[in-house]
C-alpha cells in the first residue's frame, strides 16, 4: 500500500520560502511519477510541479515557474517542493501525489494520480 506523508507547511511571511517534504513508502518508486498539487479555499486543486522518480523529467505550472523547485532524495524516499518568494495567494493546502509513470498521460490532471497524501497547510501572511 502506497503511503505519502507531507510535512513542512506552516505560517510564513510574504517573500519568504519553504521546503515541503513528501515521505513515500509501500513501493519501490523508481517507476513512479511524483507531483505536488495545491488547493486554496474555494478553488480547484491545481498542479504545481511534477517529476519522474529518476529526476530526468520535471514539469512546472506556468504560474509557478521560477519560484518552485521539485527534487527528491532516493535514500530517504522523499520528494521535496521548495517554494521561494512566497505570496499571500500561495496560501493553500499542498498535496503530494503519485502514480505509476506508465499510467500517466497528463501530468496536470489530478484525476491521473492514484495516490495522495493528507496535505500540509501553507499560509502566507502579507
Amino acid at each position: 500500500q502506497v503511503q505519502l506523508v507531507e510535512s513542512g507547511g506552516g505560517l510564513v511571511q510574504a517573500g519568504g520560502s519553504l521546503r515541503l517534504s513528501c515521505a513515500a513508502s509501500g513501493r519501490t518508486f523508481s517507476s513512479y511519477a511524483m507531483a505536488w498539487f495545491r488547493q486554496a479555499p474555494g478553488k480547484e486543486r491545481e498542479f504545481v510541479a511534477g517529476m519522474t522518480w529518476s529526476g530526468r523529467t520535471t514539469y512546472y505550472a506556468d504560474a509557478m515557474k521560477g519560484r518552485v523547485t521539485i527534487s527528491r532524495d532516493n535514500a530517504k524516499n522523499t520528494v521535496y517542493l521548495a517554494i521561494y518568494s512566497l505570496k499571500p495567494e500561495d496560501t493553500a493546502v499542498y498535496y503530494c501525489a503519485a502514480v505509476e509513470r506508465l499510467k500517466l498521460s497528463n501530468w496536470y490532471h489530478r484525476d491521473e494520480y492514484a495516490y495522495w497524501g493528507q496535505g500540509t497547510q501553507v499560509t502566507v501572511s502579507s
